[in-house]
């Protein structure tokens, strides 16, 4: 038998627990985002792998700023939902786009 109080915590802490969140990956290859777009939920991260020579940033503007190291990995943490438009900042012709749910 169970004591008690170890059934009703495990039933809080599982009832209480909300979804799994994702890591999404995105590759930065010869200064192209891929994918481009993304969809995400709050929550989720949003992991950047670079395999480029250069380092690069994940810019939105007014919003995050994660560098990139060459040959490294960037995060972010997503806290709201929204379309959320980025870009780096070394090289402002890679852009990419994250739709972020609830």
């Amino acid at each position: 038998m169970r004591p008690p109080l170890l059934g009703s915590a495990l039933a809080l802490a599982l009832g209480a627990s909300p979804g799994f969140a994702a890591t999404i990956e995105v590759t930065i290859d010869k200064l192209v985002f891929s994918p481009a777009s993304v969809q995400a939920k709050v929550g989720d991260t949003i992991e950047w792998t670079n395999r480029d020579v250069y380092a690069h940033t994940a810019t939105v503007k007014g919003g995050w700023d994660v560098m990139i190291p060459a040959k490294s990995k960037g995060r972010v943490t997503l806290k709201t939902a929204g379309a959320v438009d980025y870009f780096c900042r070394f090289h402002p012709n890679m852009k990419g786009r994250i739709e972020v749910t609830p």
